[in-house]
């Protein structure tokens, strides 16, 4: 019988990071997991008790290897690491500040490369290792008031490709998947607003945004040996938003 995978999460408090660990945890995966926020990793230790969690800034390479080598220390190996990391800004490029572009690009872009590094020392040393990030709908097409996000989710999809290509001798992985917009905190600015919430929701060929749970469901079969065969790709999950017109409405 095989070892269940060992998965540590950064970002493990928000919407898409919590629903893929109990997707995980149901399925009997070992996880670990770490945010930065203390309050928002105390009240999800009272959802998710059977989930081990650690406090770590992403964006902070030493607190980031901190984190990674307390996990290691804690399932003795890192298998899989999932990347669901990430900000909003809905902003056109002349209204963005330079401050929060460079915002943008720390979340997104900059926490993800910083981890990557750390899960490919962790992975080599095993041989083998499946690593996940998360990019957007936005990086895909062009969306009105997107360009800090597009540009910044656009640079993991091809920093994923590259680290596919580079990595592929040690048998790491590196997937990632693009979410339009999901039913969490993080956007609720948008799902709060009526009038916003349907604007996205006509936008959508299926008339509907994601849940959490639609995203961890493609999460847990790319980092299964299922998909062992499929590095390099970016999967969208945007109800058909950024790959097919809609039929005309009666």
């Amino acid at each position: 019988m095989t070892a269940p995978k060992n998965i540590l999460i950064g970002g493990i408090t928000g919407g898409i990071g919590s629903a893929i660990a109990n997707t995980l945890h149901e399925n009997e995966f070992n996880v670990v997991g770490f945010a930065r926020n203390e309050e928002k990793l105390n009240d999800l230790n009272q959802r998710l008790s059977h989930v081990e969690t650690l406090q770590a800034d992403a964006t902070d390479p030493d607190s980031l290897g901190q984190a990674f080598d307390q996990a290691f220390q804690l399932m003795g190996s890192i298998d899989v690491y999932i990347h669901a990391i990430g900000s909003i800004i809905i902003k056109p490029a002349h209204l963005t500040s330079t401050e929060h572009w460079m915002q943008t690009l720390q979340i997104n872009l900059s926490s993800a490369f910083f981890a990557m590094k750390e899960a490919i020392t962790a992975m080599q040393k095993q041989n083998k290792g499946s690593v996940l990030f998360f990019s957007s709908t936005a990086a895909q097409i062009g969306i009105a008031n997107h360009e800090a996000i597009a540009a910044s989710k656009g640079g993991i999809e091809a920093m994923v490709r590259s680290a596919a290509a580079t990595y592929s001798n040690r048998n790491i992985r590196f997937n990632c998947i693009a979410p339009g917009l999901t039913n969490t905190n993080l956007a609720k600015p948008i799902t709060s607003n009526p009038a916003a919430l349907a604007i996205s929701k006509k936008m959508c060929p299926l008339n509907d945004i994601a849940q959490p749970e639609d995203i961890a469901s493609l999460a847990q079969w790319l980092i299964s040996d299922s998909a062992k065969f499929i590095t390099g790709q970016c999967f969208t999950v945007d109800g058909g938003l950024s790959s097919t017109t809609p039929k005309p409405k009666a």
